[in-house]
C-alpha cells in the first residue's frame, strides 16, 4: 500500500512540476531558454530522485517514508497551486 501512494504521490508532483513550468508565470517566462533548460532538467532529476529513494524505502519497509515524501508532496502542491493560480 504505501509503495502505490508513493507512486500516485510522485504522479502529482510531476504533473505539478510540469503545470508550474507550463504556466507562462512571469517568474518561468523571464528565464532565458538555456537556463529554463537546465533548470527543468535538474528539477526533473530532483523529483525523480526523491520518488526513487521514496518507492525504495516503503519497499524496505520504512513506511514513515512515505509520510515524509506525502508531507514534501503537500508543500510541493501548495507551491505549485500559488505559482499557476498567479497568487505569488
Amino acid at each position: 500500500m504505501a509503495i502505490l501512494v508513493a507512486f500516485l504521490l510522485g504522479i502529482g508532483n510531476f504533473a505539478w512540476h510540469r503545470a508550474v513550468i507550463e504556466s507562462g508565470h512571469a517568474m518561468v517566462a523571464e528565464m532565458p531558454p538555456a537556463h529554463l533548460r537546465i533548470m527543468r532538467m535538474g528539477t526533473l532529476a530532483f523529483e525523480f530522485t526523491l520518488l526513487c529513494a521514496a518507492l525504495f524505502m516503503a519497499f524496505a519497509g520504512a513506511a514513515y517514508w512515505v509520510g515524509l515524501y506525502a508531507a514534501y508532496s503537500l508543500i510541493n502542491g501548495s507551491a505549485a497551486w500559488l505559482i499557476v493560480t498567479r497568487r505569488v
